[in-house]
């Protein structure tokens, strides 16, 4: 093989939790946005899949709501991760995602996309290390429900960012702590994603190659955001495909094989 690590996303590319994230940042944000259109006699706008798209997907939960409230020009403080979800801050506020989120999990279980699980296993049988990178704090909790917390050999989430210190999506440092994890050169790891954020973080970190995954038709907004490759769906691609792109395309980049490029 021409690449020995493959790093992938978790919401919307291994498990159908992209969906649950939504609902429960619509919930969060139209609650709030309601209160605050009556407190400022202003007309309500309701949080929207574009808003998702543009503003929360992938980035780590308080980032999220920094970016969304400053896009409608709301501005309130940031406060403390140990602030009630009642709270009005950006905390009290992702808090209350979480807790959204939780609920919702809860009554509709984690579904997981077959086709991701059957590249994973193809990777694994061709001997690519893989690993799972999410700005999800409930990176583990969402893996174990799933049952198929052992088919990644390390997880790098929002509680290891946390931990670490590591900045959140577009900046590429989950993957490369993911990388590093695994002993691998990011000319030789492969990046998947569904988020513009994510695919942003693959392409500013150098990796191999970032896939991008178009499930909401945001197959131009990936490309435009870094994506070497997007698909509707990992089954329209094989490891053959893969494996072809770092022999064909990364082997002749200019600067290949640089293990360490700056972030």
């Amino acid at each position: 093989m021409h690449f020995d690590a493959a790093i992938f996303d978790m919401d919307g590319v291994i498990t159908d939790t992209a969906s649950v994230h939504a609902a429960a940042w619509k919930e969060t944000f139209d609650t709030y946005l309601r209160d605050h259109a009556a407190q400022s006699d202003t007309p309500f706008e309701p949080f929207t899949q574009a808003d998702y798209l543009a503003h929360v997907d992938g980035r780590p939960r308080y980032d999220g709501v920094a970016a969304f409230l400053r896009s409608h020009r709301i501005d309130l403080p940031f406060g403390d991760p140990s602030d009630a979800p009642e709270r009005d801050t950006i905390c009290g506020l992702g808090n209350s995602k979480d807790a959204s989120f939780n609920r919702i999990l809860r009554t509709r279980g984690v579904k997981v996309f077959g086709s991701t699980t059957a590249l994973i296993l193809a990777l694994r049988r061709c001997g690519v290390k893989v690993a799972v990178a999410t700005s999800s704090k409930n990176g583990a909790l969402v893996l174990q429900k799933a049952g198929i917390a052992e088919m990644f050999e390390t997880r790098v989430d929002g509680v290891v960012s946390a931990e670490l210190g590591l900045m959140g999506k577009p900046a590429p440092d989950i993957f490369v702590e993911a990388c590093e994890r695994l002993g691998a050169c990011r000319h030789r790891a492969l990046i998947v994603e569904d988020a513009t954020s994510g695919v942003q973080a693959g392409a500013r970190g150098r990796f191999g190659l970032t896939l991008g995954v178009a499930r909401d038709g945001n197959t131009e907004a990936l490309r435009q955001h870094g994506a070497d490759i997007v698909v509707n769906d990992l089954s329209q691609i094989s490891v053959d495909e893969i494996d072809h792109w770092f022999e064909t395309v990364v082997r002749t980049r200019p600067g290949a094989p640089g293990e360490r490029h700056p972030i």
